[in-house]
């Protein structure tokens, strides 16, 4: 997957991953096709983020719950 190239395929592909990864239990609300490309850029550093730890603690996991919240579409 290229994520240097901005789409809403890599937008849906990294929030797949970001919920994988933080076994979100409330990833039927977090539909990858509530986010654009609009905030790309942002997505992608908290993707970035994610990927790089082996664990995320509670409050990490709270705050990047939250921080895709603000992200998506209104």
């Amino acid at each position: 997957m290229d994520l240097t190239q901005k789409s809403q395929e890599n937008v849906e592909y990294m929030i797949e991953a970001i919920k994988t990864k933080l076994k979100m239990a409330t990833g039927a609300a977090m539909n990858a096709s509530a986010f654009n490309t609009d905030q790309y850029e942002d997505i992608l550093d908290i993707y970035d983020l994610v990927m790089s730890k082996e664990r995320l603690s509670i409050s990490e996991v709270e705050a990047v719950a939250q921080e895709l919240g603000n992200l998506r579409k209104k």
